[in-house]
């Protein structure tokens, strides 16, 4: 029997630090072993020397696997015989993600070595983040320089560090190698994650290679024509053979599927291992301790993810946790990520020179000290932030109106200002270019116009209804009246007697409905049913009536012709708005006002005064600007609803960190209710006696379907009283029917029906009963006549 030799050729495999295998190749030397017959390769170290050595694997057909070259640009599409038998860094990228958004950092600087390795990785990190809202703001690259030695860059990161370290799950077995291999290296040399891998990888490719010839595949290798025409020169490459059994191999090797130093191992689709997981380091001066767990099956954990697998994954955010870390200067308080540099400089914050509304935003007494409403909410929200920001205050405007608001956000675009502080409102054009923090207030448009008193009126008591629900109020009653006398007055002698009685008793009845005061009782099925229905109605109708009266009497009212922003619009009147307000362009753009109807205005006192000369027929501005007029000027009301919903913030540069952290600081300041407080001692002024809301009609529309019922109602009624009528009167007219009668005219058979229709029930039967009688009497004295029949 035959005996045969596998070459198993293990590149650069001092790559381990501190070194497993004291085994150094470089990549000519790794050609030249490869002119001997090889059926895979162990290595190599770098990434560089992957992507290079892995082209010469896929022409000779040779697996190459390494535990240490973890590019994640080494795709196995582009290098198919390439195998990671660690898992890629693309997941520790990953990881180093889930970390920087799980401790709310949105900006960080990347520091790397300038190789293909390092570059490939921080270019998926910056993918990585990019997914979670963050950006890498500046890479720091080190140049690939000898004088920079590992010690001094370990040095300088080792001042307070989080670290990721591949996790081997705890086992016998690792525990029982790690025990070997100190007593055989006598402990000169330890063991890291790296190690475990490389143990495990020999025996992946043993036992690849005991498949691969289990299955009957023989190793062999042939001449490989594309080497021998290209004439290596010292690399000899004419003497390298294709291995024949390469893809079978290969495929042996990806059907892994053991228990090793390092847990289970088995490849996904992706030729990516199977749960990669990471421990989380908190590096220390004089050491570390691990404060929790990566795995790409549920992320960060203080859990070991091996106890993870037999649940459902879950990556929510709520279900992320780490330890507590100790950050530079012992200190457990997290890392704001980046602080204003201490050299003096201070933030310029931009703030409008009100002329008007001084509440908001005053200067004091022609100095460069603001004060009001915006900014003390503004030094309140900036006492919580977790770090000092040095700013002053810096004034817009010349004085004499207020300044375009516009103009002022766009200056904190173009970095003249650091932010701008004030009454700014949030619209859609400006979070073009700056970002705004969390509305400190509701601010939307709203119309205020002068109002009349309407209480003088006598006729007040008309108001609750419109014309319309009136009349078609009081037509009902008539029309439920005449229906309920229909179905009543031929068995009800209470609807019956003369014509001017029955009118009399039909209008009686319909009116005294609305007080539930009528008196004649209802005995016919149909009709108590068509009565109870509209006592219903009646019932609805009064409460409301009842309601609104109530309203109109005690609520002070107020008219004004302008009832709104849609009757403010058709009206054609000038409408006045406040310099610098949105609202200007608001109006020109989104409601195609024309700009001729506008007229600025700018102080509390100039709106009143226009609204009372008739200059403008209303004022269109925000509604903290117009609860403030009100609280001053009794003669004005605003009217209608409002038609835009805004706020109020802070403006800030594109992507200012400050913007987020002040939006959780005025947050807070909501929750706490400090933003109420500052909102009372500003802006809660007395209010207008009569300032209440106008109370409106009530309308057919509110209306109709109790109408609609009952109208219903009444002609069903009818309409199966006049089928019971007619067959009635079709019953009556056979047995009361004479020769001589049937040619008679329609005009008198209709005329016979409303007889019949108007003959109360007893009498009509009774008729109906001594006609019959007279026939079987008439029969009786006719049987003696020749040729009839007595009657038995």
């Amino acid at each position: 029997m035959m005996s045969m030799q596998i070459q198993l050729f293990l590149v650069d495999a001092n790559c381990l630090y501190p070194c497993t295998i004291p085994i150094s190749v470089d990549f000519l030397a790794s050609s030249a072993f490869m002119e001997t017959d090889t059926v895979a390769i162990i290595g190599p170290q770098s990434s560089g020397t992957a992507h290079i050595l892995s082209h010469l694997a896929n022409e000779l057909q040779v697996p190459m696997l390494s535990f240490t070259a973890l590019d994640p640009m080494l795709s196995p599409l582009q290098y198919p015989y390439f195998i990671q038998t660690a898992p890629s860094d693309l997941f520790q990228m990953i990881a180093v993600a889930d970390i920087i958004s799980f401790y709310g950092w949105r900006e960080v600087v990347t520091i790397y070595s300038d190789d293909d390795h390092n570059r490939n990785g921080v270019t998926v990190l910056g993918d990585q983040l990019a997914e979670r809202l963050c950006k890498i703001t500046y890479k720091a690259v080190l140049p690939p320089d000898p004088t920079v030695t590992e010690n001094d860059v370990r040095a300088e990161l080792e001042k307070g560090v989080l670290a990721l370290r591949l996790h081997t799950p705890d086992s016998k077995r690792k525990a029982d190698f790690s025990a070997r291999w100190n007593s055989l290296s006598n402990g000169t040399i330890g063991l890291n994650p790296y190690g475990l891998y490389a143990y495990d990888t020999v025996w992946m490719i043993a036992r690849a290679v005991k498949m691969f010839l289990d299955q009957g595949n023989n190793v062999s290798f042939s001449n490989d024509t594309k080497l021998n025409n290209v004439g290596g020169g010292a690399l000899n490459l004419e003497a390298l053979s294709i291995f024949d059994g390469g893809k079978q191999l290969l495929s042996s090797v990806l059907q892994t599927n053991m228990n090793g130093l390092t847990g289970p191992i088995k490849f996904n689709p992706d030729r990516s291992l199977v749960h990669p997981s990471y421990d989380v380091i908190n590096v220390l001066e004089n050491g570390y301790r691990q404060i929790g767990y990566w795995s790409n099956y549920s992320g960060l954990s203080i859990v070991p993810p091996e106890e993870l697998y037999a649940k459902p994954p879950n990556r929510s955010s709520s279900n992320q946790h780490l330890n507590s870390v100790i950050w530079p200067g012992g200190t457990s308080n997290k890392p704001r990520g980046w602080v204003f540099p201490n050299n003096g400089k201070q933030l310029r914050i931009g703030v409008p020179r009100r002329v008007g509304y001084r509440d908001f935003v005053e200067q004091v007494n022609g100095t460069d000290i603001v004060h009001g409403y915006c900014i003390d909410v503004f030094l309140a929200a900036i006492k919580l932030l977790p770090y000092a920001v040095p700013h002053k205050f810096v004034l817009f405007g010349n004085g004499h109106e207020n300044p375009s608001y516009n103009e002022l956000v766009n200056m904190v675009a173009a970095d003249v200002f650091d932010a701008a502080v004030g009454d700014i409102a949030i619209v859609t054009n400006r979070t073009k270019i700056v970002d705004f923090t969390q509305p400190y207030i509701e601010s939307g448009l709203v119309v205020v116009a002068p109002v009349r008193n309407m209480n003088s009126s006598p006729w007040a008591f008309l108001r609750p209804f419109t014309p319309l629900m009136w009349a078609v109020t009081g037509v009902f009653f008539l029309i439920v009246g005449v229906v309920v006398w229909i179905l009543e007055h031929r068995i009800n002698d209470e609807f019956r007697g003369s014509p001017r009685k029955q009118v009399m008793t039909i209008l009686w009845f319909s009116f005294s409905t609305m007080f539930f005061a009528h008196r004649e009782n209802t005995v016919s099925t149909l009709g108590r049913m068509v009565l109870i229905i509209w006592l219903f109605v009646v019932l609805i109708i009064n409460s409301s009536y009842t309601a609104s009266l109530t309203s109109i009497l005690t609520v002070q009212q107020l008219s004004s012709p302008i009832r709104g922003i849609d009757s403010l619009i058709i009206s054609n009147s000038p409408i006045g708005f406040q310099v610098g307000s949105f609202a200007e362009n608001y109006m020109v753009e989104e409601l195609n006002i024309p700009k001729s109807r506008l007229i600025k205005l700018g102080s509390p006192e100039e709106y009143a005064s226009a609204l009372e000369t008739g200059r403008v027929a209303a004022v269109v501005d925000e509604q903290p600007y117009i609860d403030l007029f009100l609280s001053n000027h009794c003669k004005f009301s605003i009217r209608g609803q409002e038609f835009t919903k805004s706020g109020w913030g802070f403006a800030f540069p594109r992507d200012s960190p400050l913007a987020v952290d002040m939006s959780t600081a005025l947050l807070t300041l909501s929750e706490n209710g400090e933003l109420q407080k500052i909102h009372n001692r500003w802006l809660s002024k007395r209010a207008c006696q009569n300032s209440g809301a106008e109370s409106d009609q009530l309308h057919l529309q509110s209306f109709w379907g109790l109408f609609l019922i009952c109208g219903v109602s009444c002609v069903i009624a009818l309409l199966i009283y006049l089928f019971f009528i007619l067959r009635k009167f079709k019953r009556h007219s056979q047995q009361a029917s004479e020769p001589s009668s049937h040619g008679s005219s329609s005009s008198a058979r209709l005329q016979t029906f409303l007889t019949f229709a108007d003959m109360k029930e007893d009498k009509s039967r009774s008729k109906s009963k001594r006609k019959r009688n007279n026939d079987l009497m008439n029969g009786g004295r006719n049987s003696n006549l020749p040729g009839m029949d007595p009657i038995c």
